[in-house]
C-alpha cells in the first residue's frame, strides 16, 4: 500500500511540475521479483512436463503388469468361470486387486513424504536460520493424491481385466 502511494504520489507530482524538475521512478525490486516468478513458472512447467511423462509411463507399466498377472492366473480365471463366475465377476476380481494397488502406493506416498519432510524442514530451517519454515504436505493434497493414484491405477488396469474376462473357460483350465 506504502509503494502504491508514493508511486501515486510521484505521478501527481510529476503532472504539475516542469521537465526539468519531474521525478523518474524505478521499481527495482519489483523488476527483480517479476523475474524471479518467470523463472520460478519456467521451472514449475519443466517439471509438470516431467511428471506428466511419469504418470503416462508409469499407467503403461500398471497395465503390463495387471496383464502378466491375467496370463500368469489363466487356470485359476478358467476354474472360477468352470464354477459359475460371471466374465463380471472376474473383471471385478482384476479391478479390485488394481483399486488395492493403487491405493496402497499412494498412501506409501504420502506416509514417504511426510517423513521426508521432517529432515527436509530441519535442513532448510538450518540454511535459512529462520526456524519457522516447515516443508509439510496439506492433507487435502495428500487425500487428492491418494485419489490420483487410484484412479490412474483403476485405468491402467481396465484392459486387462476386459481380457481376462472374455477367456474361455475350457481353454482357460487347459493352460499350464
Amino acid at each position: 500500500e506504502s509503494k502504491d502511494y508514493i508511486t501515486e504520489f510521484i505521478k501527481e507530482y510529476n503532472d504539475n511540475a516542469e521537465e526539468t524538475d519531474k521525478l523518474k521512478y524505478a521499481d527495482t525490486v519489483g523488476i527483480l521479483m517479476s523475474s524471479v516468478t518467470t523463472i520460478i513458472n519456467a521451472i514449475s512447467y519443466v517439471l509438470i512436463a516431467f511428471v506428466s511423462i511419469s504418470l503416462v509411463v508409469s499407467s503403461i507399466m500398471i497395465g503390463i503388469i495387471t496383464y502378466i498377472s491375467v496370463l500368469e492366473r489363466t487356470k485359476e480365471i478358467g476354474i472360477l468361470r468352470a464354477m459359475g463366475a460371471s466374465k463380471r465377476d472376474i473383471r471385478r476380481v482384476f479391478n479390485a486387486e488394481t483399486l488395492i494397488i493403487g491405493l496402497c502406493a499412494g498412501i506409501i506416498g504420502i506416509v514417504f513424504t511426510v517423513i521426508i519432510c521432517i529432515p527436509a524442514s530441519a535442513i532448510v530451517q538450518h540454511a535459512t536460520g529462520i526456524p519457522t519454515i516447515r516443508a509439510v504436505l496439506p492433507w487435502l493434497g495428500g487425500v487428492i493424491l491418494v485419489v490420483i493414484s487410484t484412479v490412474l491405477t483403476m485405468i491402467s488396469g481396465l484392459l486387462p481385466a476386459a481380457s481376462a474376462s472374455r477367456k474361455d473357460p475350457v481353454i482357460a483350465l487347459r493352460t499350464e
